[in-house]
């Protein structure tokens, strides 16, 4: 029997303010990068979210989810289903409060999520990509124990991502533009409801990987669509098979708009990351820069969300080799 979820409902900005203090002792305060490229391209600065403990964004959502679970259930231990990234958030906030954690992990993660989320002492459940996905919808898969935390569609998850959003205009108030990429659409929900409710004026994009891309297809339609052409790639962290409607509910009225990326483009941002910052992003962190380097987002300043860097090194070698910037 499938839980019963409640109503979807805008995120308010107390909650996000008591995020933010809720989870100041576990989260980085990241720093605001402005890439310096030259008067030729927009003014464009890198949200660092790499640089998160376990060097990606997601610890924020899961350190406020984990830390509003009722006593009881937090004791039972808990369990997420991930590519790497909210597993490692999760088993980083389970250890904190001392209990366990199960991931049901994609098989096709990279090394080094895998190992983290290993070091930080969850139980692993390797499965195939579309049984993942299935489990995200259904909320359940056997042999997962404890109390679910969603790594997307949860209210105190997307709160605690929103406080991204906070940071951004204390530290750039003259944004006139937020990308961030969109996979189960947690991180964009969040960041665009503190960005919104502050500063209405400045615009939020998504943007996907053209492998992966069905919520800029459902903007297209007008409803929430499933993406037939889907394709695993290196951009693990963003782009899915489908987007939920709930959390088409939540974005919709957030998001200025969707953009589609290629991997070469999404390779070429992490090359000059790495060349003209010295930042290490994976495929999903070097879309927004991406995205931005296409002009369609104006000329700035425009915030581009680098989500995660966990990629294997060698790996990382090799795609952005296989560019010229």
């Amino acid at each position: 029997m499938l839980p019963t979820l409640e109503a979807v409902r805008p995120i308010e900005l107390a909650e996000i303010r008591d995020a933010r203090a809720r989870i100041a002792g576990t989260i980085n305060r990241t720093p605001l990068l402005r890439l310096e490229l030259g008067p030729d391209y927009p003014d464009i600065r890198l949200k660092l979210e790499n640089l998160q403990p376990i060097n990606a964004y997601k610890l924020r959502g899961a350190a406020n989810a984990v830390a509003m679970l009722p006593e009881a259930e937090r004791k039972r231990g808990v369990w997420t289903i991930s590519a790497g990234n909210a597993g490692q958030g999760v088993a980083f906030a389970a250890r904190k409060a001392g209990v366990p954690c199960t991931v049901v992990v994609i098989e096709t993660a990279p090394t080094a999520k895998i190992e983290r989320m290993r070091a930080l002492g969850a139980k692993l459940i390797p499965v195939p990509y579309e049984v993942a996905w299935k489990a995200l919808d259904d909320r359940a898969y056997p042999g997962a124990e404890g109390t679910f935390v969603h790594p997307f569609d949860d209210h105190n998850f997307i709160a605690g991502h929103a406080t991204m959003g906070l940071e951004i205009l204390e530290d750039a108030p003259d944004t006139a533009a937020v990308i961030a990429g969109i996979g189960g659409g947690g991180l964009i929900a969040g960041v665009g409801s503190a960005i919104k409710a502050l500063k209405p004026e400045v615009k939020v994009w998504g943007v996907e990987p053209e492998t992966a891309a069905p919520a800029a297809l459902s903007f297209r339609m007008g409803s929430p669509q499933v993406f037939k052409d889907w394709q695993a790639s290196f951009v693990d962290g963003a782009g899915g098979q489908s987007v939920f409607p709930r959390m088409w509910e939540r974005m919709r009225p957030l998001v200025d708009g969707f953009l589609v990326v290629s991997l070469e483009e999404t390779k070429r941002a992490m090359r000059m990351m790495a060349e003209k910052a010295r930042v290490i992003a994976e495929g999903a962190g070097a879309m927004p820069l991406a995205a931005a380097l296409t002009s369609k987002t104006g000329r700035g300043p425009i915030v581009a969300i680098v989500s995660g860097g966990n990629i294997d090194l060698k790996k990382f070698c090799e795609l952005i080799a296989s560019v010229e910037v």
